[in-house]
């Protein structure tokens, strides 16, 4: 669950994205996986959906090796954009931010940061992806 201010607007680079709504200096950590809150799902699971709906579900979740189960985030950490040069390290269990970042600044990740071959099993071309890469 995050653990910063935030909130949603306008990316520049794809759809919504999460800004930022207070300083966030270097260091602080930003996310922490709460099973509580984040919630797993199997293949399994997943496969019961509609083709649409899985589709959507694999835009905002995350697969987690240790857990073998899809984590969707149960706050808005899930309309978090993908860049190489992100301002957030991330992993399965917690984001931290990797530089200091202002109130207003869009929060950008690595999506190979906490899930390995995440382009390659969505079937995306990882260097088209993003526009902030």
């Amino acid at each position: 669950m995050l653990l910063v201010k935030t909130k949603l607007g306008p990316s520049s680079v794809h759809g919504i994205g999460l800004f930022a709504d207070e300083f966030i200096p270097k260091g602080t950590i930003t996310w922490r996986y709460n099973p509580v809150f984040d919630v797993g799902f199997t293949e399994e699971q997943i496969s019961t959906l509609s083709e649409d709906a899985r589709e959507r579900f694999f835009d905002h979740s995350y697969l987690d090796k240790t857990q073998n189960k899809y984590i969707l985030c149960g706050d808005d950490l899930r309309f978090i954009n993908h860049s190489t040069t992100s301002n957030i390290t991330s992993t399965p269990d917690y984001d931290i931010a990797a530089r200091d970042i202002t109130s207003g600044e869009e929060l950008f990740c690595n999506y190979n940061d906490y899930e390995e071959g995440y382009f390659e099993r969505r079937n995306l071309n990882s260097k088209t992806f993003s526009k902030n890469q």
